[in-house]
């Protein structure tokens, strides 16, 4: 597998000469700059490559192209997006970009309740509370029917936080969900957003009556547009799974589960209609058999984030180890090298630790923390060579 890494562009505290150091051979970036829904151009797009060359690594995966939301909820500005969009890929075809990673997930991409959660031996990590995040959704957002989506248990410990949380952690909730997470993942929120929860409610008012049916035939309208621009430059679009993989705010996830995958490989049957294996955001979910999934699943697979999750009973969960946890790492190299040899592979979120813990990194994103993860998965893939030669 290649040896990827996820970096943010020029802006970037992490250069390109230190990747160099830490064994990285390919770059995972995009063009952040640009607006949601507008245009690539060939002249930045090799631009970036360029400099990426210059410092002899290759731009090995575009994350992401983002999908406008008015291609998600069907919007009037749907068809003039799908262009801009299809003009953005084959650009990336014509400077040499071969796989490009989008999600169709609405409104909202990956969700944690706690972005410092502290491990026994001082390192933080992300984490999802469930009581916490129906908190969020029920009392921050008040949304409709929220009570609905869950347990009565559930909602009994509901009450009980709610006699107990103070402004400064419903504050930190508002801030984690919406602000700091979504603002460099999926682009609704950018610069100086003065009212969060205004907003967000705005966003899920645009897909007020569109349900899981309805969202999949978005996503196959879309694919039905852009994967013949992907067929003729070669490139392997590839969905990346819901984060957590299920409905969350009563918004639909159709990339959630095995047969959800095999919907979308099917809806156009191409070979450019691809997957993004994420082990993390699938782990997430304890329906989901991860090694079960990454067998059948390889050969359509044309990027692979390497991450693990420890899920609760109770639908609490915590990114783990890159050793431990149901993402079952060691098998799931194993099952690619075998597979589908070659495969660019990302360590995707590391814990933060040591001095990156003041580096004010983007979530999940610290340096010190991916290269130690980096190192763990280094010697997973010599291991498993070595084993099988």
């Amino acid at each position: 597998m290649e040896k990827t890494w996820r970096w943010f562009g020029s802006k970037d505290r992490i250069t390109l000469d230190m990747l160099r150091q830490i064994g990285v051979e390919g770059i995972v970036t995009a063009l952040h700059e640009v607006p949601n829904g507008e245009v690539w151009t060939y002249e930045a797009i090799m631009e970036r490559k360029s400099l990426i060359e210059s410092h002899g690594l290759r731009w090995s995966v575009v994350e992401s192209l983002p999908v406008n939301e008015s291609i998600k909820y069907a919007g009037t500005e749907r068809d003039r997006m799908i262009e801009n969009y299809k003009i953005s890929l084959a650009n990336l075809g014509k400077a040499g970009i071969r796989t490009v990673v989008y999600n169709f997930m609405p409104v909202i991409d990956w969700i944690r309740t706690d972005l410092n959660y502290r491990l026994p031996d001082g390192t933080q990590t992300l984490y999802f509370d469930k009581i916490r995040f129906a908190y969020f959704d029920c009392c921050i957002l008040n949304r409709e029917g929220a009570e609905n989506d869950y347990s009565a248990e559930e909602l009994q410990k509901l009450e009980l936080l709610k006699a107990t949380i103070t402004d400064a952690e419903k504050q930190e909730l508002v801030n984690t969900i919406i602000v700091k997470t979504q603002g460099f993942v999926n682009e609704n929120f950018k610069g100086d957003v003065s009212k969060p929860v205004e907003l967000f409610k705005d966003l899920l008012a645009l897909y007020r009556g569109v349900d899981k049916v309805q969202l999949r035939e978005n996503l196959r309208y879309f694919l039905g547009k852009v994967i013949p621009i992907a067929e003729k430059y070669n490139i392997h679009l590839s969905v990346h799974p819901d984060d957590p993989p299920f409905p969350v705010l009563g918004l639909p996830r159709i990339v959630g589960n095995a047969d959800d995958i095999s919907w979308i490989l099917n809806a156009v049957d191409s070979p450019s209609n691809g997957f993004t294996f994420c082990a993390g955001s699938l782990s997430s979910g304890l329906h989901n058999d991860v090694p079960a999934m990454a067998r059948e699943f390889a050969k359509r697979t044309y990027f692979v984030h390497l991450r693990s999750t420890e899920v609760s009973q109770v639908g609490n969960f915590m990114e783990s180890s890159h050793l431990e946890g149901r993402g079952h790492l060691v098998e799931l190299v194993r099952i690619f090298e075998n597979e589908h040899p070659g495969l660019p592979m990302r360590v995707d979120h590391g814990k933060l630790m040591l001095d990156d813990v003041n580096q004010n990194d983007n979530p999940g994103y610290s340096f010190l923390g991916r290269m130690y993860a980096l190192a763990q998965i280094s010697g997973i893939m010599a291991a498993v060579k070595k084993s099988e030669a």
